[in-house]
């Protein structure tokens, strides 16, 4: 058993938020564990052996609430000093990260490694306290300023690829994408997707499309094709297989314990819907979600077996399209939880490894709602994330992005207001619409410096009912540009050749945004 010894304000912790804690292993892997707070004290009972560390959300002060780590201890009797042990993973981090993004080699760099330095003399010293409660202290206040240094090196790392990037041919197809809501026809709406977005995602959702068996609505999803042929804007579509309760129709569970017949319908639906719009669609994301949506309590060798039946498929009848498995929840929390799931990485990997035809991993980051996987996390831990994908040898894309602009109730959001974004945690300071914009810059420098990665897509353009994270629109219901909309069109013109330059349109801003 692994237990912690919580400090705040010199003295043991009075409450403990275990939201969104869990306990992992070997590879950041999440291990089930029951995980209980009492009397300033975190105790986690894990049912395997070996060294764990604790994931938790954790007011780190100055840089914000959000998800960190431990590092990997073994069990003992004494408890840890979680403060210290908070410390002690980031600090790691930031060595490991300065080796693998070669920061020694830059003379620009030279001030971040001196920050480094004094970030440690902090942390050896909290090493040194004997008084745990002041050892706390001085571990708080080197965790504070070790996050703000790894977002530094972070965004420096990546503005020096970023810029290689622009000096490239490779800036242009970099694409800058939206995912549209299909029942949002509006004029306004549509004159925005057009002014501000390479290209559209269009949602192709199972229980939309057939919500009676053998029984398809095409009208919203021809309507939006139709639309993105007439301004000549690529078309990325899916999922075309998901078992989010979202996208599973009320009559495919009658055949809940049923694969055979569960797979040939999956075959029938992805000839239906392949068939009827391959020769508009650049992308299609087939398999979304498989790994950590286990609906169906489908075997791991059932769920590659549908992964590779579905790529397959697409590919015979798309040849010249994209064929994308789709990654949600990217640092697997819900593995803690669900163990008829798949770790992400695992589920990459194996894709890879047993030779199933597709072309693009995707991969969806969303953070705001207290919820496994949408709990918000530093760009370090971010980046690290991404990097993880080079080793596969395939491209990426960013398949869905949202940070939200709010922390009040949202009636019109996908849980209708149930989740908070307050209780994400939060980057810097409470969300509010200038933080939102920054955040969105910061992510699309980071994400886009990445050679590797192809496309960003943002999940919702407005705050319209049905929308997907509390406050997460680029505009408002009213269809008035928040500023992080105009931050995006002004970095997707930053990454355009002069002669291809996006022309940045002024949008109102409202007052509370100023």
């Amino acid at each position: 058993m692994l237990r912690f010894d919580v400090y705040r304000d010199d003295g043991p912790a009075g409450r403990i938020d275990l939201a969104g804690a869990y306990v992992f292993g070997q590879g950041g892997i999440p291990v089930r564990a029951d995980i209980v707070a009492d009397k300033g004290q975190i105790s986690c009972m894990k049912r395997s052996s070996g060294a764990c560390g604790l994931m938790l959300l954790w007011d780190a002060g100055k840089p914000g609430k959000m998800l960190l780590p431990t590092t990997r201890l073994p069990d003992r009797k004494a408890p840890y000093n979680l403060n210290v042990e908070l410390t002690r993973a980031r600090v790691m981090q930031l060595i490991q990260k300065r080796e693998d993004w070669g920061l020694f080699d830059y003379d620009k760099a030279q001030a971040l490694n001196s920050e480094f330095e004094g970030v440690r003399r902090l942390f050896i010293s909290s090493l040194n306290c004997d008084d745990p409660a002041k050892a706390a202290v001085a571990a708080d206040d080197a965790l504070a300023k070790a996050i703000v240094l790894s977002e530094k090196i972070t965004l420096f790392h990546g503005d020096i690829f970023l810029n290689r990037r622009r000096q490239s041919t490779s800036a242009g197809r970099a694409g800058f994408g939206c995912v549209v809501d299909l029942l949002s026809g509006n004029q306004r709406y549509r004159q925005r997707l057009a002014s501000g977005f390479d290209f559209v995602s269009i949602p192709v959702s199972w229980k939309h499309l057939a919500p009676k068996e053998r029984s398809y609505k095409w009208e919203h999803v021809d309507d939006w094709i139709n639309w993105a042929a007439a301004n000549r804007r690529p078309v990325h579509a899916g999922p075309l297989v998901s078992f989010d309760p979202a996208d599973v129709p009320e009559w495919l569970y009658l055949w809940e314990y049923d694969y055979e017949a569960i797979r040939d319908m999956i075959y029938e639906h992805i000839q239906r819907v392949v068939q009827r719009y391959e020769p508009k669609l650049r992308l299609w994301r087939v398999a979304c979600g498989l790994h950590a949506h286990n609906s169906f309590n489908m075997s791991f060798e059932q769920i590659m077996e549908l992964t590779r039946m579905s790529c397959s498929l697409v590919k015979k009848l798309a040849p010249k399209s994209v064929v994308l498995i789709d990654l949600v929840f990217p640092w697997g929390e819900y593995y803690a939880r669900n163990q008829r799931t798949i770790p992400p990485m695992l589920y990459a990997g194996m894709a890879v490894q047993s030779g199933i035809r597709f072309d693009a991993f995707g991969v969806q980051v969303y953070m705001g709602a207290p919820q496994d996987g949408m709990y918000v996390r530093d760009f370090m831990q971010i980046s690290a994330m991404l990097d993880e994908f080079v080793g596969f040898g395939v491209p990426l894309e960013i398949t869905g992005v949202q940070a939200p602009s709010n922390v009040s109730a949202d009636k019109w959001d996908a849980w209708g207001g149930q989740k908070l974004a307050r209780d994400a945690g939060h980057w810097h300071a409470p969300w509010n619409p200038r933080l939102q914009a920054e955040w969105l810059q910061a992510f699309y420098r980071t994400a886009i410096s990445k050679p590797f990665v192809e496309s960003v897509c943002w999940r919702d353009l407005a705050d319209y009912e049905g929308h997907y994270l509390p406050h997460g629109g680029l505009c408002h219901s009213n269809m008035r540009g928040k500023l992080s909309f105009k931050e995006l069109r002004s970095f997707r013109s930053s990454m355009r050749p002069a002669d291809e330059s996006v022309p940045d349109q002024d949008e109102p801003i409202e007052a509370d945004e100023t």
